[in-house]
């Protein structure tokens, strides 16, 4: 069982909705970035996206890549992501990890070594949004193998006919983007969201997160009630983006997870 399984099984017994936040590493700087994932458990956060900064981030909207391009330009490498995460788990070994990004870096690393050096930094699940089902055998598979989840994407235009694919080596849980386009781009509707996330319910026994539009402790907990939780990413990045201490961007976070903890 991974942290994450154990995560799902913990909240599932206490009758709670999951809250994951998006972060991405070494923005605006290593030094706070690691400042706030560090605070995260404590906010509320029960699984903590770590973004990986890469220079051609075709998913994310401009809240997102702009992160990314602050990241970079203060020279966040992966080798550094998996050091954020390895000093993370010196004070806490139980809150997931779940590592987001493109499958270059990890390439370009080669993927026994990453997978190596992933699992010895506390890293517990992947999400590599440009790598389809249909190359499985490049990630996926080497990743379960190696005791990673390997969390998969479906979005409003994964129908039937797609939905088996998604899900046949997913694991962990599965993200549902709620809205069609990139991150930070429209707001998440619950009324359009809960036939979605039920119909995928009815192929899966894993839980669906539901992210990708979610701004408010409000729409969090409108979101957590009609699926197994909620994601919140450019939100939270908008609000280290904007200066603020990292202690106020940690009560902010602590107000959205309160709002999908409600759900």
């Amino acid at each position: 069982m991974t942290r994450i399984d154990a995560k799902f099984a913990e909240l599932k017994a206490a009758g709670k909705k999951a809250f994951v936040s998006y972060v991405m590493a070494g923005d605006p700087d290593y030094e706070r970035s690691l400042e706030l994932v560090k605070g995260l458990p404590a906010a509320g956060v029960d699984i903590i996206e770590l973004g990986l900064p890469f220079t051609d981030p075709m998913a994310d909207g401009p809240t997102i890549q702009l992160a990314g391009q602050r990241a970079l330009d203060g020279g966040m490498t992966l080798e550094k992501t998996l050091q954020l995460a390895a000093e993370f788990r010196k004070d806490d070994n139980t809150t997931p990890i779940v590592l987001m990004g493109y499958y270059n870096p990890i390439y370009s690393r080669g993927v026994d070594k990453f997978l190596l050096d992933a699992k010895a930094a506390g890293i517990d699940g992947l999400i590599v949004v440009d790598l389809p089902p249909e190359e499985d055998d490049e990630l996926c598979i080497p990743a379960q193998k190696a005791g990673l989840n390997f969390i998969r994407l479906a979005t409003p235009t994964t129908d039937d006919k797609r939905l088996p694919t998604v899900l046949q080596n997913t694991s962990g849980f599965v993200y549902y983007v709620s809205v069609t386009g990139i991150t930070g781009s429209a707001e998440a509707q619950a009324g359009d969201v809960g036939p979605e996330v039920a119909r995928i319910k009815a192929s899966t026994d894993l839980p669906v997160i539901v992210g990708f539009g979610i701004n408010t402790p409000e729409k969090a907990q409108n979101i957590a009630s009609i699926s197994d939780g909620a994601v919140v990413g450019s939100a939270i990045v908008s609000q280290m983006a904007s200066g603020k201490p990292v202690s106020q961007v940690l009560g902010f976070v602590k107000s959205l997870a309160d709002g999908a903890h409600r759900g």
